[in-house]
């Protein structure tokens, strides 16, 4: 079974990691929630699957107080196991994260990062063998350019609002965002359609009619 670096005893976030993010998007889907992002992926190969409870904090165009302090600052809220959330608009000509940031993260026991952004130091990022997610690589520095607006605040990743407490998972497919207060009805449904999926394969695998095999499973209510 995968584990997220750091994660804990939370059997929740272990039960979701024995999930794809594929399957956790199907069981919002039917949850009628908005939970997954797009445009948001690993960003160095190997990158390990995360999957934790969110610290949030947000990085803004202007303001006084220092984007780097501000992050440490929420790394330093943050407890081990979860992962940092950075809403930075998806700004992407300046970074949201860096070598510094992950040390720190690393020092303090975080899963990851998702930053609705760019990071530098993938270099740096890779030897640590720390999870970062985002939109993309930069060289160039956050100082000066941004300010940061806060940790422990509502944020975005995209379209998709996330709070303090809720459940971030990612893998090679990309990001979800659990709410908290549905995640055992969640993890029961994207159960259920990683249950399917395997049937649907075995009756293929079996020589049934792929089409057949589908429509067995919504007979079924697998699907």
């Amino acid at each position: 079974m995968a584990r997220s670096p750091a994660s804990g005893d939370d059997p929740l976030v272990q039960a979701f990691l024995e999930l794809s993010t594929s399957n956790v998007s199907d069981a919002l889907d039917r949850l009628h929630l908005r939970g997954a992002p797009h445009g948001l992926l690993p960003l160095w190969p190997g990158c390990p699957k995360i999957a934790g409870r969110a610290m949030t904090m947000r990085l803004v165009p202007e303001g006084s107080a220092s984007p780097v302090l501000g992050t440490l600052e929420a790394i330093g809220a943050a407890r081990p196991g979860n992962v940092l959330v950075i809403d930075h608009g998806g700004r992407m000509d300046v970074n949201s994260w860096g070598g510094i940031a992950t040390f720190t993260a690393v020092r303090r026991g975080l899963a990851g990062v998702v930053i609705d952004g760019v990071t530098r130091d993938i270099d740096e990022i890779k030897t640590l063998g720390f999870p970062v997610y985002g939109r993309g690589i930069i060289q160039q520095s956050i100082r000066h350019r941004c300010a940061f607006g806060g940790h422990g605040v509502d944020v975005h990743l995209g379209d998709v609002a996330v709070r303090t407490g809720d459940l971030i998972m990612g893998d090679e497919n990309g990001i979800v965002v659990v709410p908290g207060e549905v995640l055992a009805d969640a993890l029961s449904l994207a159960r259920q359609a990683a249950e399917a999926e395997e049937r649907i394969k075995g009756w293929i695998a079996q020589g049934m009619d792929p089409i057949e095999a589908h429509e067995r499973a919504k007979y079924n209510n697998l699907a």
